[in-house]
């Protein structure tokens, strides 16, 4: 019996449909000596702590490390019943294919259950980017054999147990150091969330920290031929700071009289430039994201979820894990298929599609740069856009505009900067002429309207310019204004900034190193990162902004600066790239986790910590102290006397200071 094992049950459904596999069974479908079955999600988890030892249950620096001589699994209570049907489906086959979804994730998920069931049979790996059907008849035909995606089982065996190590080991020893100073939470401990917490808290520290600065621009609105167009006044050296603002008031009020009592500027030079931009790639998930978090103002998760959902229920969409927006050469055969099907998911775009050059081969197409899975684009078939919500369809768009755009030229315009003088003062106006609207008429109409997103002087249309040329002065206006902190992270922001964690990095060697890596996290697992800090308390929502919380101050002050290094856990990321390539073993970089652990416990083995607590709010209801607790919703403040008393306070985001708490009532579910 052949037995297809599955991620998930939709997954399932659709290859089974394919196969012919029609009968219904329980956890299964079969049919002509196949059974497809799946999992839900990870049917077996990683033993914690205590079942390597009933002393672990009690947390102690002196237990620690923790350091398993013989890794356990064990089947998950919630999902217990579904690995019992496909212990025993495996039990009965006698050739097996992986169809869990193709990444790493998926490749431990299936090989994990068959190394817990034993299974020493022949095993394919199917290899789907997409779910619908002819997509899935193409990978049936092309089945993997299991050698060349096993090395990615042992990265992902190889991260799950680093995180192990690092969050079990780390975590308790922070959290007992944290309450023999004083601090009553568990300071939580992780390979990736703390570095990028990180990111979070050092940003916010420099919104704290930041001091205004005043400023003074002019900015003059001149004429030639009855053609209005702005210029702004470039202040002299030693005037300005290292971004060219002018900070020094009397010199803009001194240049603004001039320019005024000057009446008009002359041309002293102008310069073109053709500017030629290629059309963007097609999505990665990181991309896609940060998109549709400054487009749509959606969460990370959100993104992610609707992605999946275009992949799975309206097979619209290829595999949306993907952390690549390059495209295999073999796919430009399927271009015209892929063509008409969006045509037939809407005919409104009919106008558009006729302007396609479907013959045109865009830097997307490129073998070399495609990883194990290439970028996010539509499928082969039509889908029903009526079946989407108003969400779904706004990121389909998205994703079939950065398609479409690849059909289209290059955008093209002229960059006219031309310099004036007037009244001694030096002017700059800069203006653009488009020439060839190309990939840019797809974002206008086949998709999400996008802008330029340049101030309006830099895009507007000069007139006619030459050298000598006079022009009349309309209006002179000097404004004064104020340097501006950087901006929160908004959850799109930090998931560029987890993917481009080499720009954070000051050493120049490992600056290099992390080039070419995926940065901090996978395009898989950096939402859960996401949620799992807003869910721990250490992230609040703000708007669309995350910002740090007091407990999250706490925790990355405790830490040592190595462990919170975006840096470090980057070249953790590397080193699973290099299992996955085959190019380091999961011993040899577990034995290198283990022994940085250890390292790390005995350095801080009967060491105290000095930590900045906030002062701890007094019950809004009896006046007594209040500590904060960890509930369903994070970290809150509790009244000390729960539970003869409920009052409770949320712990407000922070952005180094400690705001005054503010009453609530009552809660009676603190815990």
């Amino acid at each position: 019996m052949r037995v297809f094992l599955c991620e998930k049950p939709s997954q399932g459904k659709d290859i089974a449909r394919v196969l012919g596999a029609g009968q219904r069974g329980s956890g299964c479908y079969s049919g002509s000596g196949t059974v497809v079955t799946w999992c839900i999600g990870h049917l077996v988890e990683a033993v914690p702590p205590e079942g390597y030892g009933e002393q672990y249950k009690r947390w102690s620096i002196e237990q620690l490390p923790i350091l398993p001589e013989r890794w356990r699994v064990e089947p998950k209570a919630a999902t217990a019943a579904q690995f019992k049907i496909v212990k025993q489906l495996i039990g009965q086959a006698n050739d097996l294919v992986i169809a869990t979804d193709a990444d790493r994730e998926g490749e431990m998920i299936a090989r994990e259950i068959l190394d817990l069931c034993g299974y020493r049979g022949p095993i394919q790996r199917l290899w789907l980017s997409a779910l619908n059907d002819a997509s899935i008849r193409k990978a049936l035909s092309a089945l993997k054999p299991s050698t060349e995606t096993l090395p990615l089982y042992y990265s992902a065996l190889a991260r799950s147990r680093a995180d192990w190590l690092i969050g079990m080991n780390l975590s308790r020893l922070f959290t007992v150091l944290g309450r023999q100073a004083g601090y009553s939470g568990v300071l939580s401990v992780g390979r990736v969330q703390t570095p990028t917490l990180r990111l979070v808290v050092d940003r916010d520290r420099e919104i704290a920290r930041f001091v205004s600065v005043p400023y003074w621009t002019v900015e003059v609105l001149l004429a030639q031929s009855c053609h209005s167009f702005s210029a702004h006044w470039l202040p002299p050296d030693g005037t300005t700071d290292a971004a060219g603002r002018c900070l020094q008031q009397p010199v803009a009020q001194n240049a603004a009289d001039r320019i005024r009592a000057g009446r008009e500027a002359l041309v002293v030079s102008v310069e073109t430039e053709r500017v030629r931009e290629a059309a963007p790639l097609p999505f990665d998930l990181g991309t896609l994201q940060e998109v549709c978090s400054r487009q749509l103002g959606l969460d990370v998760q959100e993104t992610l979820d609707i992605a999946q959902t275009l992949y799975e229920t309206h097979k619209a969409t290829t595999y949306p894990r993907s952390d690549s927006g390059y495209l295999p050469e073999s796919m430009l055969a399927e271009v015209p298929a892929v063509l008409d099907a969006l045509l037939t998911t809407d005919p409104g775009l009919r106008p558009l599609i006729d302007k396609l050059d479907r013959s045109q081969r865009s830097r997307a197409w490129n073998d070399d740069k495609v990883t194990a899975h290439h970028g996010i684009i539509p499928t082969l078939e039509p889908t029903r856009l009526s079946a989407m919500s108003e969400k779904e369809q706004a990121v389909y768009g998205l994703i079939r505009t950065h398609y479409l755009a690849q059909f289209l030229p290059h955008h093209e315009f002229d960059r006219t900067t031309a310099v004036l003088t007037s009244g001694g003062q030096t002017l700059q106006a800069t203006g653009k002429q488009v020439v060839v609207l190309g990939w840019r008429l797809a974002l206008t109409n086949g998709g999400p309207e996008s802008s330029d997103d340049e101030p309006a002087q830099r895009s507007q249309i000069l007139p006619p310019l030459t050298s000598g040329m006079p022009c009349g002065i309309e209006q002179v206006e000097m404004k004064a204004l104020k340097t501006l902190p950087p901006k929160p992270y908004t959850q799109g922001e930090l998931i560029k900034a987890m993917k481009g964690v080499a720009k954070l990095v000051t050493d120049p060697r490992l600056k290099q190193k992390l080039k070419e890596t995926t940065g901090i996290g996978t395009e898989a697992t950096r939402s859960n990162i996401i949620n799992g800090l807003i869910g721990r308390g250490y992230l609040v929502k703000k708007g669309r902004a995350v910002r740090a919380s007091d407990p999250a101050f706490i925790l990355i002050d405790a830490v040592p600066a190595a462990i919170a290094d975006p840096g470090t856990t980057a070249i953790w990321e590397q080193a699973l790239d290099m299992i996955e390539a085959g190019q380091m073993t999961l011993d040899t970089f577990i034995e290198k986790q283990s022994a940085w652990v250890t390292q790390l416990v005995q350095q801080y083995r009967g060491a105290s910590l000095s930590l900045k607590l906030p002062p701890a709010p007094t019950c809004p209801l009896c006046t007594s102290p209040m500590r904060q607790r960890s509930g369903k919703s994070g970290i809150f403040w509790s009244c000390s006397r729960y539970p003869d008393c409920k009052g409770t306070l949320p712990v407000e985001s922070s952005t180094g200071k400690r705001p005054a708490p503010r009453k609530r009532r009552a809660s009676p579910k603190a815990s």
